[in-house]
């Protein structure tokens, strides 16, 4: 039995409304990445209750909580980050948000200042795509390959097994692919 030529006609017209309806609802917030947040958790009303000059480190690890880092040749430096990101199909994540709070103390832990940065303060490096020269001779495949002809003695365990050399971890004296000769002079 076949379905009038209308009735298949509706169903198609209905597939595609349906199939445009769900290609118009994947560009909504709904299937939007979900944002990921990292590192501390960086608010405005935490660091601007900082004062400097009268607030201490304590005051600091009460309002911010520990910092993610501190400066490289300085612990008077605390550094706290906080990023938001999201997944990208293969890809790195993308970052959607970063801010970063550096405190500067005085030797004695009195807040010397205060400098929040984003992601407009940030200075873009580029890689550099020189190669490293290494010492030694480029070796290619084919000589890789034969280079290790002759390495491999699947005799090397079974000779000297019963020996006291053969019972400490698998040396002895023999040397390898010598089918047990020895070093004699």
């Amino acid at each position: 039995m076949t379905l009038p030529r209308r009735n298949r006609m509706t169903r198609l017209h209905g597939a595609c409304t349906a199939l445009a309806a769900v290609l118009a609802l994947s560009g909504c917030a709904v299937f939007s990445p979900t944002p990921i947040p990292r590192g501390s958790l960086v608010e405005a009303d935490d660091y601007n209750q900082l004062i400097p000059g009268s607030s201490s480190r304590a005051d600091a690890l009460d309002l911010m909580g520990t910092p993610t880092t501190k400066g490289a040749f300085d612990d008077n430096t605390w550094i706290y980050i906080s990023m938001t990101t999201h997944l990208v199909p293969m890809d790195y994540p993308a970052v959607i948000k970063q801010d970063v709070v550096v405190l500067k103390f005085t030797p004695s832990g009195t807040l010397q200042s205060v400098r929040a940065l984003d992601r407009k303060d940030a200075i873009h490096v580029a890689m550099v795509s020189k190669i490293t020269p290494t010492p030694g001779t480029k070796v290619n495949i084919l000589q890789q390959i034969l280079g290790n002809v002759g390495r491999y003695n699947p005799m090397q365990n079974m000779m000297g097994s019963g020996s006291a050399g053969g019972m400490m971890g698998g040396y002895n004296n023999q040397g390898p692919g010598h089918f047990g000769s020895g070093n004699s002079l």
